[in-house]
């Protein structure tokens, strides 16, 4: 599947209606998903079993059903954005597994998979409790990262992978939250490919 007809079916996936300030739920825009999704089909990483971490409404783990992957688990921790990935691959007739589990619990003897894929909380550090769980669970990961945050990032996973490459993007952020001053505001993402 080309990835402007992607972006089109991704584009069409329902959006969180009461989005969590605490739990940092944007939307990621379909047109970064298919960014990402695609860039995995072409490395050959979407074949075999994927996880979409902390998956929201399941924008990674639909996408990477349509493009092929044989078994798809999608992970989160609220239930209600857990319902909403659940109509949007109905929407599909996607088969996916979904979990109502916080990232933490995971045993990583329970679950074993080729790649996750994720677009993970920024604040906090939250980011690297999700890459030190995803390295855990597959050998490739795909995750996206505050740009500002490149430098740490790097030298972070110089020891625990064998390598990683990044891809420039700019990630606009809607006005979701009353805290928001601007409609939108893009900033800089990296997203990576991370191999263990």
């Amino acid at each position: 599947m080309k990835k402007k007809r992607l972006e089109i079916f991704l584009e069409g996936l329902e959006k969180f209606s009461y989005p969590k300030a605490y739990l940092e739920q944007y939307s990621t825009p379909a047109n970064i998903a298919a960014e990402l999704l695609v860039y995995a089909k072409l490395k050959g990483d979407l074949s075999g079993s994927v996880c979409d971490l902390g998956c929201g409404t399941g924008i990674f783990a639909i996408g990477a059903k349509i493009l092929g992957a044989e078994k798809v688990y999608a992970i989160d921790v609220d239930e209600n954005a857990l319902e909403i990935a659940r109509r949007n691959a109905d929407k599909y007739d996607c088969g996916i597994d979904f979990i109502r589990m916080d990232i933490a619990d995971i045993d990583k003897n329970d679950l074993q998979v080729d790649t996750v894929l994720m677009n993970p909380p920024f604040k906090s550090h939250k980011d690297i409790k999700f890459l030190n769980k995803s390295l855990e669970l597959a050998d490739v990961v795909y995750s996206m990262h505050n740009g500002v945050t490149e430098e740490f990032i790097n030298n972070y996973v110089v020891d625990i992978c064998n390598g990683f490459e990044i891809r420039k993007i700019r990630f606009p952020i809607k006005r979701t939250f009353e805290f928001h001053r601007k409609n939108v505001k893009e900033i800089d993402v990296n997203i990576y490919r991370f191999q263990r």
